[in-house]
């Protein structure tokens, strides 16, 4: 069986973990790149609990560091959800860094996909900073790229304001770069995590997986300040189970903008209808059917 190249681009975070631990895993895909990002926690740490990860599963995968802040609004974190380290609950090596390339992530992108000679499939669980620069630079790389799935946005309520999903509330500028770049993208939305529920009985179980089990179950306990007990919302390994069982999932074809300039999309009203006051939440959805 051929697998299917894969870049992977991410902010370790405990979710993110876990969706590592689900990908890294399979048969079908054959990881040849993970590109940090901040997001749920400074690049530093990011970069860093990727390489721990690597270390624990003793995987040698290529590391590429990416950006420490959104392409132009101040830098946030998600430390509350996901401890100060990023990955709190499970006592982790120091990471090996021979893994880490010297060349940013955005570059180290072009080079994986020039260098396959076949398409290759994306995913991206954090904002997506590195993917819009890495869009801007080489713009060519679009025809090599078979699919892009990420874990961003939302149909419905946000969990970072009103209505904006964390990771696009992030860089709401680099998620617009995206979805208007014409790659065939696949938007795994705040909703679709919001029914991806770990209770105390499955982390339990999920105990009894091996040492990776183990991992897991730690970090779970610490996730989202010890919440286990309403369920766990798993939002970035939604991600990886779409790329191994995308059958699980029902999806429709959608136009997808980004609002940035903090402004409600313009709407028909009556004479009588009074303005809606601008939205203070950048990053906000806006979906469209076909």
């Amino acid at each position: 069986m051929n697998r299917k190249p894969l870049l992977i681009d991410t902010d370790p975070g405990i979710d993110d973990a876990i969706a590592l631990a689900i990908i890294l895993h399979s048969k079908e895909y054959d990881v040849r790149l993970i590109t940090s990002t901040a997001g749920n926690v400074g690049i530093d740490k990011t970069t860093k609990n990727i390489l721990k990860l690597l270390k624990f599963w003793n995987l040698d995968i290529p590391v590429a560091k990416g950006c420490a802040r959104p392409l132009v609004r101040p830098e946030i974190d998600a430390s509350g959800v996901h401890g100060d380290s990023g990955m709190d609950g499970y006592d982790f090596e120091e990471p090996d860094e021979r893994l880490l390339l010297d060349v940013p992530a955005a570059v180290a992108i072009h080079q994986k996909i020039q260098e396959s000679p076949d398409k290759v499939t994306m995913m991206a669980i954090g904002p997506l900073t590195n993917i819009a620069l890495w869009l801007r630079l080489y713009p060519e790389d679009k025809e090599k790229v078979e699919e892009f799935v990420i874990m961003g946005g939302s149909m419905g309520r946000g969990n970072s304001g009103v209505l904006a999903e964390y990771n696009c509330h992030y860089d709401p500028e680099a998620a617009k770069i995206l979805f208007d770049s014409g790659l065939p993208v696949v938007m795994m939305g705040l909703d679709v995590g919001l029914q991806a529920l770990v209770y105390p009985e499955d982390s339990a179980k999920i105990k009894t997986f091996g040492r990776t089990g183990e991992m897991i179950y730690g970090l779970l306990q610490r996730y989202r300040g010890k919440g286990l007990k309403q369920g766990l919302k798993m939002y970035d390994a939604c991600a990886s189970a779409y790329l191994l069982k995308p059958e699980l999932f029902g999806y429709v074809n959608a136009y997808v903008d980004v609002e940035t300039s903090g402004a409600p999309p313009p709407r028909q009203r009556s004479r009588s209808a009074k303005r809606a006051p601008p939205s203070p939440f950048p990053g906000r959805m806006r979906w469209t059917p076909f």
